[in-house]
């Protein structure tokens, strides 16, 4: 050991954010070990000792640790009063002695081994940095590079970590292109013991949302509010929004000058389609504009059930259920109540059966 090897330590300590006191610490309690196999005898296994590394000049010692007795059994970790105080006279009995075993070879075997240790340390400390720095992303957009596709996943290049994208969280008919920029929602980060798993998604509705959050500077300063959010991936989504600025309008912010903050959001989206709805208190009302594009002429709550009966002109009946349904399931998700749409002429045609 030497002084370049303890500078060269102490750049890794600034370089890689690791403990100083806890690496030598480590390397001191390594070369031990290193001792103990190297250089102790079958017999000698028990023998305490201790080694000590200089933190400015990387002079090691080796020390045989031995308890002061009056009558010595155990040569390997006792020493008897008389021989303790011709080291130093105000030894006791019951004081420890550090007797020097350093042995004239063991500078190559230390090395080696400290060379062990700071390697595994350097691995440890990268670890649980980029745990720490992607955990205070988690939930949080990040831009990701695609570098390949394997077995139905999509593997991600971000920056100091790969993630995979599984097919699950991937938008439903949307190619993935070798190099291309994506961004992608941080639903979760593990520690796990080959480092930290990053899982992202492109189907989350956390996507959307930090998407308006991100492109509409009235909703990152709180002047907007995102109540809701309802998606299936690739097809459509539906946004409540809402602001207690009454000079406001929650809508109109959302959707930006000749509506270009949502036409971003799309084009990220490729093209899924976004319905902004206006939040309201009165689920009624909620309800109603949830079904949006379609126009409605009476919703009836069940506060119990928390259900709704929806009326709705005989034109806009399919517009209000949607394709295969999308519009009212999405609709339920987005304000959580169950929703039957009916139209004007079923509605009539129900009463007068009743009235028969």
């Amino acid at each position: 050991m030497n002084e370049e090897f303890v500078g060269a330590l102490k750049e890794i300590v600034k370089e890689k954010g690791i403990s100083e006191d806890l690496l030598f610490t480590t390397i001191e309690d390594a070369l031990v070990a290193a001792y103990k196999k190297n250089y102790a005898r079958p017999n000698e296994s028990v023998q305490n000792v201790k080694v000590t590394m200089n933190r400015e000049n990387g002079d090691i010692h080796v020390y045989s640790q031995k308890i002061v007795v009056e009558e010595v059994f155990d040569d390997l970790n006792e020493i008897s009063l008389e021989d303790a105080k011709a080291v130093d006279p105000r030894y006791q009995i019951d004081d420890i002695v550090d007797v020097e075993v350093t042995p004239k070879t063991f500078g190559r075997v230390a090395a080696q081994s400290a060379k062990q240790v700071v390697v595994q340390r350097i691995k440890e400390a990268e670890r649980t940095t980029i745990y720490n720095e992607f955990t205070e992303k988690e939930y949080d957009i990040i831009t990701g590079t695609v570098i390949r596709k394997d077995k139905g996943n999509v593997l991600v290049d971000l920056g100091r970590i790969e993630a995979v994208l599984g097919p699950s969280e991937q938008i439903p008919g949307e190619d993935y292109i070798y190099n291309e920029m994506l961004k992608l929602y941080i639903v979760e980060v593990r520690n796990t013991t080959k480092g930290a798993q990053v899982v992202v998604s492109r189907t989350h509705p956390g996507l959307v949302k930090r998407l308006f959050e991100l492109e509409v500077p009235e909703i990152y300063e709180g002047v907007v509010e995102i109540k809701s959010i309802s998606r299936e991936a690739g097809s459509r989504t539906k946004i409540a929004v809402y602001s207690s600025d009454e000079n406001v309008d929650p809508m109109g912010a959302c959707v930006g000058p000749k509506g270009i903050r949502v036409q971003n959001i799309v084009n990220e989206l490729k093209n899924e389609k976004i319905d902004i709805i206006k939040w309201d208190k009165l689920p009624e009302v909620y309800i109603a504009n949830a079904l949006s594009p379609a126009k409605v002429l009476d919703v009836v709550i069940d506060e119990e059930n928390k259900s709704a009966k929806v009326i709705v002109d005989d034109n806009q009946l399919s517009l209000a259920i949607g394709k295969e349904g999308q519009n009212v399931r999405l609709a339920a998700k987005l304000t959580g109540w169950k929703i039957d749409i009916k139209s004007k002429s079923q509605q009539e045609n129900e009463k007068n059966i009743a009235a028969e």
